[in-house]
């Protein structure tokens, strides 16, 4: 782990993965100089204080953020828990280079890592928490299923997976309650994110695999307890979901 004010970015990528593809963050490459001033436009900031917060990480813990994009989830765990030693995961060199510079910035320590979800470069129960925002409907299915068996393994004995995305149990307007709503169903909630995703910011397909209980169910099918949705909104970008799991 890096000292204070230490930043570096690696890259862990195998020489098979070197070609492979992935969705940027921001949907096009080219849009990534946008992408902190959309998000910041978008309200974005306040998901990831959230998300540190439902994680609840103590002094000195060790963190992963997975698909850390610019880094705006890093540092929200860093601003709650300043001594926590925090390490960021993106296939997008572009992007880790820009979170690099913002960290330099900021003289915050912290380890930015090229690589992909499903081959996390971290030791089998090494981390206290795994956290990721708005990064897993950018995943295949295959993907989704790798990265939960790796957080799974990485994470030690009572540790936590505290996951953002968009989708959800339920989509009532202003709610942010726990996981009740089942009722509407995924056709239903297909249909209420064809009106906020309309601009393709985020298309509705990628989103459909995360719908009703979409998430916990991927996370306990890895071998997670107590995956559940823990909170829910509506986003201006469409709904989203905070869920979170216990490594056993």
């Amino acid at each position: 782990m890096t000292s204070p004010h230490e930043v570096r970015v690696v890259d862990h990528r195998t020489p098979e993965e070197r070609g492979r593809s992935f969705l940027p963050g921001a949907g096009r490459g080219w849009l990534l100089p946008f992408y902190d001033v959309l998000t910041r436009a978008a309200a974005v900031r306040p998901l990831h204080r959230r998300v540190a917060e439902i994680a609840g990480i103590g002094p000195g813990q060790a963190v992963l953020d997975v698909g850390c994009g610019t880094g705006n989830l890093s540092f929200a765990v860093l601003a709650a828990e300043p001594t926590a030693r925090v390490s960021g995961l993106d296939p997008d060199g572009a992007a880790l280079r820009r979170a690099a510079r913002k960290a330099r910035r900021r003289r915050v320590s912290l380890d930015l890592g090229q690589g992909y979800a499903d081959r996390l470069p971290a030791a089998d129960a090494s981390l206290d928490h795994v956290v990721s925002s708005l990064a897993l409907h950018h995943v295949d299915e295959d993907g989704r299923r790798g990265f939960a068996r790796e957080a799974f393994r990485v994470l030690r004995p009572g540790g936590r997976l505290t996951i953002l995305d968009f989708g959800g149990a339920g989509h009532g307007a202003g709610d942010d309650h726990g996981t009740g709503g089942h009722g509407h169903g995924r056709g239903h909630a297909l249909r209420h994110l064809t009106g906020p995703l309309r601009s393709r910011v985020v298309p509705a397909e990628l989103v459909a695999p995360n719908l009703d209980d979409g998430i916990p169910l991927l996370l306990a099918e890895a071998g997670f307890e107590d995956a559940r949705e823990v909170a829910r909104l509506d986003h201006r970008f469409g709904p989203v979901t905070f869920v979170q799991a216990t490594r056993p």
